[in-house]
């Protein structure tokens, strides 16, 4: 079934926000605030700092708060020559890189809370229709351009119009597009990077020499293709430079451009906030009853599939392979949505029937196929996990939009109130010489107070004998629930 594509985005001071629509399901999200622009396909001039040969890999002042991270894999600076020492099976790091010298790098991956910026010094400049790699030779095809002849026909044109000491990446935009439309592209490039070559050699490190397009033009370049039907901008200014870089870069697009000048807002008109709310919560539910649990932890993402209460109509495999091809497609949004990273475990419902495991993975990658990130799948195991890995170059959905909870410190659970109960017994018990014989006031949150009152009554009766005195309790929604504080009345 072909799907109907829509891109909307909302632009204001505060912050940018794209919006991707697939049959009118919010599929992909993206936000950028002033304060948190990332730093992926920056250019900087860095200097390393260290050299760490036991782990193959250096540390580069860029000139932000943490030095940034380079593998070894990652290490050729195509502003110099290594072809002597590129001749060994595994150079040394230490080979390639000393103490203090300066070289031309880029962003990989943003930094982390705890992980500096990933960066490496094979530069990629990303076009409209190709990739250009100075330094490089390689000649690539996306991978998403599946026909065996438009891949031949664009490898020929590429090889035609390549230039020397620089190689080239095609992209999935190229797809139907003609020499001249690559050429032009290539020319814009070329011109780009001898820029950034002047500007690197007149500046010392650490310095930015180049900076990414902005996040309404990078998307644009990225993900607006002809599946598109419309591209709905909220916003004169936005629209009118949106118009402009289309008209230099694919001029067929334009008219699908549209400025949305309605007096309610895009994102609420087209229900995108109610989305993000859900998108933001553990549990999914599934249209047929049963439900998806997302848990991300530090090594890997979890995600859990559940029947809940559908039943099926004839018996339990027909129930299982309905959850579980639901559930595929679900998970698959939620992790393009949510942009879900690095090793992700899919925890199916055991499915006795190998048809029905085949039936399941097959969809799966279907599914995976629609999500521009680089994903590595395994089949489904014994135990009914699915095992892939997702390339994730921009902050998750939950890292941008949330922060750590100050009470539970990021674990997402605090102490039960029968719990608190308990402390705050062993707490009077120990100060019960001091306290015996005198009217003591406990102040407590309102639930502390209300299971001290009812479920845990006999806590309240147990420390009124120890103490032979009468407890008060005051009730205070200012405490956090694991706080308390034991006073003489």
């Amino acid at each position: 079934m072909k799907q109907n594509k829509a891109m909307l985005i909302e632009s204001d001071p505060h912050q940018t926000r794209i919006a991707v629509l697939e049959n009118d399901r919010l599929t992909e999200l993206f936000i950028e605030r002033p304060e948190q622009r990332g730093l992926v396909g920056n250019i900087y001039k860095g200097r390393v700092n260290r050299v760490l040969p036991g782990m193959q890999a250096a540390f580069v002042d860029i000139g932000l708060e943490r030095d940034a991270f380079l593998y070894v894999d990652d290490a050729v600076d195509p502003l110099s020559s290594y072809d002597d020492l590129m001749g060994a099976e595994t150079p040394s790091i230490g080979q390639l890189l000393k103490p203090g010298q300066e070289l031309i790098v880029q962003v990989l991956k943003d930094a982390l809370p705890n992980k500096g910026a990933r960066i490496s010094t094979q530069i990629t400049l990303p076009g409209r229709y190709l990739v250009l790699l100075p330094g490089s030779t390689h000649l690539g095809i996306s991978r998403r351009i599946e026909d065996e002849e438009e891949r031949e026909r664009l490898s020929r044109l590429v090889e035609d119009i390549r230039l020397d000491g620089a190689g080239l990446i095609v992209r999935t935009a190229s797809i139907g597009h003609g020499r001249d439309a690559l050429a032009h592209d290539l020319r814009l490039l070329e011109s780009r990077w001898q820029r950034i070559r002047r500007h690197g050699h007149s500046v010392s490190a650490p310095t930015l020499i180049h900076r990414e397009l902005d996040l309404a033009e990078r998307v644009v370049r990225d993900y607006l293709t002809e599946e598109f039907s419309v591209l709905r901008v909220a916003g004169e200014k936005t629209f009118q430079r949106i118009r402009a870089y289309l008209e230099a870069l694919a001029p067929a697009l334009v008219d699908r451009v549209k400025l949305d000048d309605y007096d309610s807002a895009l994102f609420e008109r087209f229900g995108i906030a109610a989305a993000v709310e859900e998108a933001l919560k553990p549990q999914v539910s599934l249209r047929s009853g049963g439900s998806i649990v997302i848990n991300p932890t530090e090594a890997l993402v979890a995600i859990d599939v559940n029947t809940g209460r559908y039943v099926g109509r004839n018996n339990l495999e027909e129930t299982v392979l309905t959850t579980n091809l639901e559930a595929v497609r679900e998970v698959v949004r939620q992790i393009r949505l949510r942009n879900l990273g690095g090793i992700i475990v899919i925890d199916l419902i055991d499915m006795e029937n190998p048809e029905h495991r085949q039936q399941v993975f097959d969809a799966l990658c279907e599914e995976l196929k629609k999500d521009r990130a680089k994903t590595k799948l395994l089949e489904i195991s014994d135990f009914g996990l699915v095992q892939l890995t997702r390339k994730r170059s921009r902050p998750s959905l939950d890292r941008q939009l949330t922060r750590r909870c100050p009470y539970c410190d990021g674990t997402g659970r605090i102490r039960s109130q029968s719990t608190v109960c308990l402390e705050l017994r062993r707490q009077v018990l120990i100060d019960r010489r001091r306290l015996r014989g005198r009217e003591v006031l406990l102040r407590v949150h309102p639930e502390i107070a209300s299971t001290l009152q009812h479920a845990e009554r006999a806590i309240l009766d147990e420390l009124e004998a120890a103490l032979d005195g009468e407890i008060l309790l005051q009730s205070d929604s200012a405490l956090h629930q694991e706080s308390f504080e034991i006073l003489e009345a």
